[in-house]
């Protein structure tokens, strides 16, 4: 029997699987967390890493999925030079709004594939440029934080794939190469970047010896993983909230807000992404004195619209719409509706209405829409598998809880390995059904447009 692993090294932790390389069934899973925040020095992932190595070293190959984004800046000597910026990290947001106004959205679009917001690693070099000057004249190479971690499992060189290098704001989708003088004009100079390495390349070996594939970012992960075909969307809800598909051709939105990601396999993947998903559940349910559990039932006992109760749920800001200064708004409330069982339920109502609204901008880039995957953690309560047909109008495939991160990493590393894509049997999945409530949409979506201009006293 053939093992290979796969590892996905998020915003909260490091998760690995060990999976047979012939059919995909996990036999193994390991794991271990990274401090919380919006910057995280690399060292961290690094101790997350050696503490999964003894499940790594039974595989003959080995692949890394991780964040999008995060800006790992290196000193001449490899050396970090301050803590990696993480995709969450919001602080870039004035910068990335001056990239935008000097290049122009549809310039934007069409070079880079996405417009730039302060999620994006070219935001957050400009950034660093302008308010830690020291800490860019002494940057000399820029990496994602999978480019870090293969290079520092044993890459024989700085490398990155091409769906975690269309992240960046500076590598070209439709034209499959860097773009010198976006990097540049971020930085003040140009930095080594990585070299974007084929799909299912051997990119080095690991210390004991296992076969390393390009590695790819999170997203990119997760389609391989759940085996995504065109009019596939998968909606994850984690501590990010995304809607992603599988095309066969780049997008390109002047609007910024899907952006035009290649995938890991050849094809393209537009993504809507949003900071808001799973901690508005978690944050809810602390506000009412409960665990997530708990507050999935009290929203289950609450009837359809929350007795008039809408969630805004943009608290930490929000990148689709780009709102990096927004806050989180409850309207409607009432001495009648003021109950547990009703803020339960809108704070289900508003995640799952700000990811139709998602999916529904990836359906106005072309994107055929076949069938909704609910993915992520966010997708095992029992009330946001009820509510999302309600909610998205159309019946939802719920796939089997499994780490979809790290599998589609251990996919590529066995892709890497044989040569050959592996043809992994379709996951395990249920399907939901509810009528639907378009009324609930329809008052989110008039909050939202009623918010439009106001930012937080933050």
């Amino acid at each position: 029997m053939t093992l290979v692993a796969g590892i996905d090294s998020s915003t909260q932790s490091t998760k690995a699987v060990l999976c047979r390389a012939e059919d995909g069934v996990v036999v193994d899973t390991a794991s271990a967390p990274h401090p919380d925040g919006t910057q995280c020095h690399p060292r961290h992932w690094e101790a997350a890493l050696e503490a999964v190595r003894p499940l790594l070293e039974r595989a003959e190959a080995v692949a890394v999925g991780a964040q999008q984004h995060g800006m790992v800046a290196l000193d001449a000597a490899g050396e970090v030079v301050r803590p990696a910026l993480l995709w969450n990290d919001t602080r870039s947001a004035p910068q990335a709004a001056a990239l935008v106004t000097e290049l122009g959205r549809e310039r934007w679009a069409g070079l880079a594939g996405s417009v730039p917001v302060a999620a994006f690693t070219v935001a957050k070099l400009r950034w660093l440029r302008e308010t830690e000057p020291e800490h860019a004249a002494r940057t000399a190479s820029v990496m994602l934080p999978h480019d870090w971690l293969t290079l520092r499992l044993g890459a024989d060189e700085p490398v990155t794939d091409r769906g975690d290098a269309s992240g960046t704001g500076y590598w070209s989708p439709s034209l499959g190469k860097y773009l010198p003088e976006i990097l540049t004009g971020a930085l003040g100079h140009e930095p080594a970047v990585p070299r974007v390495a084929g799909p299912s390349e051997i990119v080095g070996r690991t210390a004991w010896g296992a076969a390393l594939g390009p590695g790819t970012g999170d997203n990119m992960a997760a389609a391989l993983g759940l085996g995504l075909e065109p009019g596939d969307v998968a909606v994850s809800i984690g501590t990010s909230g995304t809607a992603f598909a599988v095309s066969d051709v780049p997008a390109a939105d002047p609007s910024g807000a899907v952006a035009g990601f290649a995938d890991a396999g050849g094809r393209f993947l537009p993504l809507v992404c949003t900071l808001n998903a799973a901690r508005v559940l978690t944050t809810t349910a602390g506000l009412l004195g409960c665990d997530v559990a708990e507050l999935s039932r009290l929203a289950l006992a609450a009837e359809p619209g929350a007795g008039g109760l809408t969630l805004l749920p943009y608290l930490d800001g929000e990148r689709t719409p780009d709102r990096p200064d927004a806050s989180g708004v409850l309207s409607g409330l009432t001495t009648a509706n003021a109950t547990r069982e009703n803020l339960a339920r809108a704070a289900v109502e508003a995640v799952l209405a700000s990811l139709a609204d998602a999916v529904a901008r990836l359906e106005g880039q072309g994107v055929r829409l076949r069938r909704v995957l609910l993915i992520g953690g966010g997708s095992r309560s029992e009330a946001v598998r009820r509510i999302a047909p309600e909610v998205f109008g159309r019946p939802v495939t719920v796939p089997e809880a499994a780490e979809y991160v790290a599998i589609g990493a251990a996919r590529q590393a066995a892709w890497a390995l044989t040569g050959r894509f592996p043809e992994w049997p379709a996951v395990r999945a249920a399907e939901y059904a509810a009528e639907p409530r378009p009324e609930i949409r329809d008052r989110h979506a008039g909050l939202r447009d009623a918010t439009e201009n106001w930012r937080s006293d933050r």
